[in-house]
C-alpha cells in the first residue's frame, strides 16, 4: 500500500501549478481595489496645418479613482511633440507619455481631464489609435477631429472695413476649442497650467471669444499668437482690443499682452500688471512704465473686473512715443514722449533704439503670484486706429 508521504510526492505538474495560482489571485484583486485603472476612454481633437498640429485630449478613467495618472500612447507617423498644457509630456521615438500636473492629479472613478499638445510632423499626422492609463490598456475609441481641419474662409468685421487692418478679429471664424488658422496656441519662454480655448459662452459681439485660463508660479506662459506678420505696420502701430478680467491684477507682476520686438532681438513689448496697476514692460532690460514708485503707479489704473474693457495703445516706431486708453480714457502714466517725466518714462527711454514690433500674442505670463481667466474678443491692430 502506497503511503499517503509517497502520494504527495507524485502529485501531478498540473496540480502544483493550481496550487500556486490560487495563492497568487487575492494579491492581484487586492493591488487592483487600491487604484490601479482598469481602463478608460480617450478622445483625441486634432487641428492640423503643413507641418504642425495641436491635439486636445480628454480621458475618462473608466476604473477606481486615481491619485496620480499616466497616459500612454503611440504615433503612427512621424510627429514631434514640442509643448503642452496641463501636463507633463515627453516622447521616445515613437511612444509618447503624459503624466498629470500637480493640480489635476486625482481623477475620480468615472471622471475626466483635459489637456493638450502642440507638435510638428512631416510626412503625416495620424492619431495614436491605442492608449493606456497607469499600465491598463484603453478600451475606448479615439474620435480625431477630421485632418486637417477645414477653415472657415475669414471674414472682415465691419468696424475694419477701409481701415487696412493688418489683424482685425473677432472669433467667429473659429470652429472647434483650440485657436487655429490665424491665431496659435504658443508658449515663447516656458509653460506651465495655463490654457487658451476658443469660447462660445462669453463673448462681447458674435458668439465666440478668446479664453485664457492664466496660471500662477514661476514662468507660466501661454499664449494665443497671431500668424501675421506686422514688421512692415507703421510707422505708427495702433492696437485696439476688448479685454475681461475675472481677477483684479495682483501685486507681483504679470503679463497679458506681449508683442515681440525686434529692436530687442525678439524680446518683448509687454502690456500687463504689476502693484495692481497696467503697466508696460520691456523684457530686455525690465524696464516699467510708469515707473513702480508709489508715485509712478498712482498715475496707472487699476482694471475693472467682470466687464469688458477698451484696451487701446499706439506705439511710434520712428520715435520714443507710446499712449494708452482704458475706456477712451488716456492713462497719464503710460504715456512715453521723449521728455522724461518724473516717475512715469525715465527707466523707459533709458534705452534709445526705436521699438519694432512683429507679432501680437495674447495670454498670460505670471512671474510668481498671480492668476486670472481672461476673455479677448475684437481684435484690431494697424496703422490707423479703430476706436472703441
Amino acid at each position: 500500500m502506497t503511503s499517503l508521504r509517497a502520494r504527495r510526492r507524485r502529485l501531478p505538474l498540473w496540480a502544483l501549478v493550481l496550487t500556486v495560482v490560487a495563492v497568487a489571485l487575492p494579491a492581484v484583486a487586492t493591488s487592483r481595489a487600491q487604484g490601479a485603472a482598469t481602463g478608460c476612454t480617450v478622445t483625441y481633437t486634432t487641428n492640423e496645418w503643413a507641418g504642425g498640429f495641436t491635439a486636445q485630449i480628454r480621458v475618462t478613467n473608466l476604473g477606481a479613482a486615481l491619485n496620480g495618472w499616466r497616459l500612454e500612447s503611440a504615433y503612427g507617423g512621424d510627429q514631434q511633440i514640442t509643448s503642452a498644457w496641463n501636463a507633463q509630456v515627453t516622447q521616445s521615438g515613437s511612444a509618447a507619455t503624459a503624466v498629470n500636473a500637480a493640480h489635476n492629479a486625482v481623477l475620480a472613478a468615472g471622471g475626466s481631464v483635459d489637456f493638450g499638445l502642440q507638435g510638428t510632423w512631416r510626412t503625416g499626422d495620424p492619431a495614436p489609435t491605442a492608449f493606456a492609463l497607469n499600465g491598463a490598456p484603453c478600451g475606448g475609441t479615439t474620435t480625431p477631429t477630421p485632418t486637417p481641419t477645414p477653415t472657415p474662409t475669414p471674414t472682415t468685421p465691419a468696424e475694419c472695413a477701409g481701415t487696412g487692418a493688418t489683424i482685425c478679429s473677432d472669433f467667429e471664424d473659429q470652429r472647434g476649442t483650440v485657436p487655429s488658422g490665424d491665431w496659435q496656441t504658443t508658449a515663447p519662454d516656458c509653460q506651465g497650467t495655463g490654457k487658451v480655448s476658443v469660447d462660445t459662452s462669453v463673448a462681447y459681439s458674435g458668439t465666440r471669444s478668446l479664453r485664457v485660463d492664466g496660471g500662477a508660479g514661476y514662468c507660466n506662459h501661454v499664449f494665443a499668437a497671431s500668424t501675421r506678420d506686422l514688421s512692415s505696420v507703421g510707422p505708427v502701430v495702433y492696437v485696439r482690443m476688448r479685454v475681461r478680467h475675472t481677477t483684479a491684477l495682483p501685486t507681483s507682476h504679470v503679463t497679458f499682452v506681449s508683442m515681440p520686438d525686434a529692436s530687442q532681438g525678439g524680446k518683448a513689448l509687454r502690456v500687463g500688471g504689476q502693484n495692481g496697476a497696467l503697466q508696460w514692460n520691456r523684457e530686455s532690460d525690465d524696464a516699467t512704465l510708469p515707473e513702480q514708485s508709489p508715485a509712478g503707479v498712482a498715475l496707472s489704473t487699476p482694471l475693472a473686473t467682470g466687464r469688458w474693457l477698451c484696451l487701446q495703445y499706439q506705439i511710434d516706431t520712428t520715435a520714443q512715443s507710446m499712449r494708452t486708453w482704458v475706456d477712451d480714457q488716456e492713462i497719464t502714466g503710460l504715456r512715453v514722449d521723449e521728455v522724461p517725466t518724473q516717475n512715469v518714462d525715465g527707466q523707459w527711454l533709458a534705452r534709445r533704439t526705436l521699438p519694432r514690433p512683429t507679432g501680437l500674442r495674447l495670454g498670460w505670463e505670471s512671474y510668481g503670484t498671480g492668476e486670472d481667466t481672461l476673455w479677448f474678443d475684437d481684435v484690431a491692430l494697424g496703422s490707423s486706429p479703430i476706436g472703441c
